[in-house]
């Protein structure tokens, strides 16, 4: 999942880019309104953290261009201003979510994880398809209730196709949201985290639309 942060505090940025790199996030950060905006508008997050004070543009101003231009994509904000006013005026600009400074990393991050299963449709923090389980608070990830190990790779190829079950996802798509800016986007790194997984998990768990993408689909029973 790729995350971007849009945070003006250059201590704060770095620390939760770090912890959300290593909960597994591809993670870009941003330091003021313009350039997140930007950055907002010209890439596909799964979800945007936000703060409101920010230079050059504050935070709603940002929030608010973001939904008129038809963006989607959850906006957590994140931000010293707590007072019931700001979070109206947060909500109400089309934040999918408010939490206040100082703020422990744990509660963010299960937040972060309920916004994006949201916004993809999965109400339970277990995703599953057939005998596969994959449960997004532990990281475990199951086969009819047996353990399987995954790299950190392959968890987040799998997540991502588990998060979007019954849709066609793009190789590119899949480069987009779980590999860094710099991933070279011409290896066949995909293809082989796919043979991987289908090792795993059994051949049939993952299926190629030939010339789209791959594709995670209920067993017909």
């Amino acid at each position: 999942m790729r995350i971007l942060i849009v945070e003006d505090e250059p201590t704060l940025g770095k620390q939760l880019k770090s912890t959300l790199e290593g909960a597994g996030y591809a993670v870009d950060l941003s330091v003021d309104g313009e350039d997140g905006h930007y950055m907002g508008s010209t890439e596909n997050y799964d979800a945007i953290i936000l703060d409101l004070g920010l230079p050059e543009i504050d935070g709603l101003t940002v929030l608010n261009r973001w939904r008129k231009e038809g963006r989607k994509f959850p906006v957590f904000v994140l931000t010293a201003r707590d007072s019931w006013s700001d979070k109206v005026a947060g909500l109400d600009a089309g934040a999918d979510d408010y939490l206040a400074k100082p703020f422990r990393t744990e509660e963010l991050i299960a937040r972060l994880r309920a916004l994006i299963r949201r916004a993809s449709g999965n109400a339970s923090s277990e995703l599953s398809v057939g005998d596969v389980r994959l449960d997004t608070r532990s990281g475990r990830v199951t086969l009819d209730g047996q353990p399987v190990k995954m790299t950190a790779q392959e968890y987040k190829l799998l997540s991502y196709l588990m998060h979007h079950k019954g849709k066609v996802v793009s190789r590119t798509e899949l480069i987009e949201h779980i590999y860094d800016q710099d991933f070279d986007r011409d290896s066949n790194t995909i293809e082989v985290f796919v043979t991987r997984i289908r090792k795993k998990l059994g051949q049939d768990v993952i299926s190629t639309i030939r010339g789209l993408g791959y594709s995670l689909e209920e067993p017909v029973s």
